[in-house]
């Protein structure tokens, strides 16, 4: 049967799980279209573009009559311990999933080595691959294809994975019978909406990415509200605090892909030494990561921050002064508002 050799193709491919779903996204579309109008998509105007399209396969690439959901584990096994760089002010936090290579890159090649493969076993056929990269469903099709189920983080869970994952699919015109979907496992627990530091997930399923740290340190390119900037403490980039409480994901599974093995010492950098990387520093050691996306100055900006919520010592105190100055005014802006935090107030 095909399916089960397209899993079997998966699993030799380093994913994890690979599942079948329909191309009936029952509900989805209402949901997004509801979620867009209340504006919860900030300046993410690409969710909007595509509109109910993203909740519709077969109309996003005519002809698909399967989508391949696939899963691959990231979480990087000698990485410092999260809640411990959390709780160290002067350490930059950095979302777990973005310590390594770009996902982007690992998990679209592996998908275009997936269907490789099945072009060896039946022959030419049509599809696409999709990593996060384009105005796709992920979530509600790796839950409808059986995968897991939507956490009332937003974020798909498994029972015997957690949620430290990336998703991907392939849209095929090959007819492929769906597997059946999980029954959701969160029951009466609400520790992933009481952790959020800034209150951006208003209920069970129901985020505001405009409060989202994800969203203010990696997706906004302005600059951080004020009043957020205290909330978001020592993340420099995205936020993993709903998914460290969550109890599925005491059987998270740290990952063997070397690609998502630390690099950089990223995992529990000092703020005070990241803040004095120049540009061309940037450049060349975020190379081939998914941090480089948001440029130098959106860097800077995010560090500034969380200086700003730093213990006052010397070396944060030089760290902001160091940038002061910059020919960007949103990083002076950032650094300027810092410095105020530690009772320092440069002409």
């Amino acid at each position: 049967m095909l399916a089960r050799e397209i899993k079997a193709f998966g699993r030799s491919l380093g994913f994890q799980a690979i599942s079948i779903a329909g191309i009936g996204l029952a509900g989805a579309d209402r949901g997004l279209a509801d979620w867009l109008a209340a504006g919860c998509h900030g300046e993410m105007d690409y969710m909007a573009r595509h509109g109910s399209r993203r909740a519709r396969p077969s109309e996003l690439v005519p002809g698909t009559a399967s989508v391949i959901c696939a899963r691959m584990d990231y979480l990087p096994a000698a990485a410092a311990r999260a809640d411990e760089v959390l709780a160290d002010g002067n350490r930059a936090f950095i979302a777990r999933y973005a310590l390594g290579r770009d996902y982007h890159k690992v998990l679209r090649n592996r998908l275009k080595r997936l269907a490789d493969r099945v072009t060896e076993a039946v022959g030419r056929f049509g599809y696409r691959v999709f990593t996060d990269s384009a105005p796709v469903m992920e979530v509600a099709l790796a839950s409808a294809s059986g995968l897991g189920w939507r956490g009332k983080h937003t974020l798909l869970l498994t029972r015997d994975a957690g949620s430290y994952f990336f998703l991907g699919e392939i849209y095929t015109d090959l007819a492929l019978p769906p597997d059946p979907p999980q029954a959701e496992h969160c029951g009466s627990c609400t520790r992933c909406i009481d952790v959020c530091p800034t209150q951006a997930i208003l209920g069970p399923y129901r985020l505001d990415a405009r409060r989202c740290i994800s969203y203010l340190t990696i997706e906004l390119a302005g600059p951080i509200p004020e009043p957020l900037r205290p909330l978001v403490g020592n993340r420099v980039y995205g936020c993993d605090d709903c998914q460290m409480v969550c109890p599925w994901n005491r059987f998270a599974r740290p990952s063997a892909e070397p690609d998502f093995a630390v690099r950089n010492g990223l995992d529990a950098a000092s703020l005070a030494d990241l803040m004095r990387w120049n540009e061309n520093d940037f450049n060349a050691r975020l190379a081939g990561s998914a941090i480089r996306r948001i440029g130098y100055q959106r860097w800077l900006r995010n560090l500034a921050v969380g200086l700003g919520n730093a213990p006052t010592s010397a070396p944060t105190v030089a760290g902001l002064r160091s940038r002061k100055d910059h020919p960007s005014a949103l990083v002076r802006e950032h650094v300027g508002w810092a410095l105020a935090r530690h009772g320092v107030h440069d002409d």
